[in-house]
């Protein structure tokens, strides 16, 4: 296995985190739902008040060899809180490109993530997957995650564009 780091993104890792999110999309086949920009990124990410933090992987090359490390994967994160538990952390993305995959590479950015909300005094470790996606879901299930919809019948919802103005009166 080619020697992988797991770091924090820096900013100008945006280039490539946004290249790995429209591969995620194209993969769960929501391409069309990608709207955001490297400038937004970069904006949102990077800030005296960021809204979300980013973990790459990067393969490093052999010592002596001159290229640069290549960026394979990314886990963004953000921390929520729970009225009932407190802290908690929520992985948004998890992706690792195809080539790479079945390298421990996905595994270790999710432990990753886990030390940091351990650092943060998380209580839970939180992140959604779509129900056809079997190898993920094994391999977070395999790792400890508790199905929450089989569990407690939890479903994920969410508000966007035109219903959020008529929620707000806008």
């Amino acid at each position: 296995m080619d020697f992988v780091r797991i770091r924090e993104a820096k900013e100008g890792d945006c280039g490539n985190i946004l290249r790995l999110i429209r591969e995620l999309a194209e993969y769960e086949k929501l391409s069309d739902q990608v709207k955001i920009s490297e400038e937004a990124l970069r904006a949102d990410g990077f800030g005296d008040n960021p809204f979300y933090h980013c973990l790459v992987a990067e393969i490093l090359p052999d010592p002596g060899e001159p290229q640069e490390p290549c960026v394979v994967g990314y886990g963004l994160y953000y921390f929520i809180y729970s009225t009932w538990k407190g802290r908690n952390i929520y992985l948004e993305d998890i992706y690792v490109k195809p080539q790479y995959r079945g390298q421990g590479i996905g595994s270790k950015i999710i432990k990753m993530v886990a030390k940091v909300a351990l650092d943060k005094g998380c209580s839970e470790f939180r992140l959604a997957v779509l129900d056809w996606n079997k190898r993920a879901m094994d391999l977070y299930k395999a790792l400890g995650a508790q199905d929450l919809t089989e569990a407690e019948g939890w479903h994920s919802l969410r508000f966007e564009g035109e219903a959020v103005r008529e929620l707000a009166g806008k």
